[in-house]
Parts: structure tokens; C-alpha cells; sequence
């Protein structure tokens, strides 16, 4: 009997499994369809703990701001602290903002300065960051956590497997950053782990007229695209 109920569990777990890929591929349409009709944009990507009231809030706000008068839109995870920052230099330069908005149990909620069209839900972190990538042409990376670093190392994996197009993935914060590419320099480089061209992947600035000059210089003549 106990070994009967033991199949019967199993059972059920896999059939719960597979019925989950018809949510996960209704994830990716709903995804695909709405993202690519909004147009080049640049994701920004920081803490979600940032205050409004933080030195980095505010210079978030002014760089998607600036992105924004530049032509482009801005893609953010939707929610509060940096995410919020950069909606809201969108809206203030009345450009595009998307948020890509995440369920979680803690530090997530909508902020009010997404488009009404261009707020979309996702259960799984995979998809979302399959839309950051697909449909982003740069990376501004803002100080954060766990999570602004994972969106960070995927990009950087993803150009320098080739399985995506080199992209400009900027850092904003040089006292924030040095400390990470001086780590990846004296260990990753030194052992051989990575290539010394890797590093020209990432750029670190501090200021917004530096991130819109590496977006502009990097597409002057280029035609904005999806990035696979």
C-alpha cells in the first residue's frame, strides 16, 4: 500500500511538471509579443533596497533620463529602488518604460512609473531575463545584489560564449565596481580563467553623459535589432 501511494505521488509530481511547461511557454509568448513591439531599449539593473533619498537613486533617475531624450526606452525589473529610478527618469523625459515584474515574497512590487501597456508579470526569473537579453541593446548596471549581479554575469557569459551580439554592458558606480573587476583582474585573469579581452566587455563610469557617449558611439551606424 505505502508503495502504492509512493508511485502515486510521483505520479502526480510529473504530470504537475509537465503541465507547468504550458505556463512557462505562455510566459514567452506573452513576453515575445508585447516586447517586440516597443522598440531599442536599454535595461537598467540595480538594488531594489535603494532609497530614494541615495546618491545612486538619484544619478539612475538622471541616466535613464538621458537615455531616454537620447531616442532609446527603458527596460527595468519593475519594481522599487533602482527599478523605480529608472522608470522614473523614463516618464520624466516622457519616453518608453517597461517593467519586467518578478513574484516574489519580499522587496517586490510594481512602481508607479511604468507604462500602463508595458508592465509585464512573470513566475520565473529565466523568462524574465530572457527578455532583458533579447530585447535590450545595452546593460547599465547600477550598484545592487545577488540578482544585479546574476543579470550582470549572464550577459557577460552569453557575448562572450557568442551565443548572443556584443551589446555595451556598462557599470555605474566606479567606487562601487572597482573592487569586483580588481578581484576578477588579480584571481579569474591571473589564473588563466578568462581572456584579457573579456574585460573589454564591461565598462565602468560615473556619470550620464559617459553612459549615453558608449550607447551612441557603439550604434552609430548600426541597426537596432533583437540580440537573437
Amino acid at each position: 500500500m505505502r508503495k502504492e501511494q509512493h508511485h502515486k505521488g510521483w505520479n502526480e509530481i510529473k504530470t504537475n511538471d509537465s503541465w507547468a511547461l504550458f505556463k512557462i511557454m505562455g510566459e514567452f509568448v506573452n513576453g515575445f509579443e508585447k516586447m517586440s513591439a516597443i522598440g531599442p531599449c536599454v535595461s537598467i539593473f540595480g538594488s531594489a533596497r535603494t532609497k530614494p533619498e541615495d546618491p545612486y537613486y538619484e544619478l539612475a533617475v538622471r541616466v535613464a533620463k538621458s537615455i531616454s531624450e537620447a531616442g532609446y526606452g527603458i527596460i527595468t525589473g519593475g519594481g522599487p529602488g533602482i527599478m523605480e529610478a529608472g522608470n522614473k527618469g523614463a516618464h520624466l523625459a516622457g519616453g518608453t518604460s517597461v517593467g519586467l515584474n518578478i513574484d516574489l515574497p519580499f522587496e517586490q512590487h510594481d512602481n508607479p512609473y511604468i507604462d500602463n501597456d508595458k508592465s509585464l508579470d512573470f513566475d520565473y526569473f529565466f523568462v524574465r531575463k530572457v527578455m532583458f537579453v533579447k530585447y535590450s541593446q545595452g546593460f547599465v548596471v547600477m550598484p545592487g545584489g545577488f540578482g544585479t549581479l546574476d543579470e550582470l554575469f549572464e550577459a557577460i557569459t552569453l557575448i562572450q560564449t557568442n551565443k548572443i551580439e556584443k551589446f555595451p554592458i556598462i557599470l555605474v558606480g566606479t567606487e562601487f565596481w572597482t573592487g569586483l573587476i580588481d578581484w576578477i583582474k588579480s584571481s579569474l585573469l591571473k589564473v588563466g580563467n578568462i581572456s584579457p579581452n573579456d574585460l573589454d566587455l564591461i565598462q565602468i563610469v560615473d556619470t550620464e553623459e559617459e553612459v549615453v557617449d558608449i550607447i551612441d558611439a557603439f550604434y552609430k551606424g548600426n541597426l537596432l535589432t533583437p540580440n537573437f
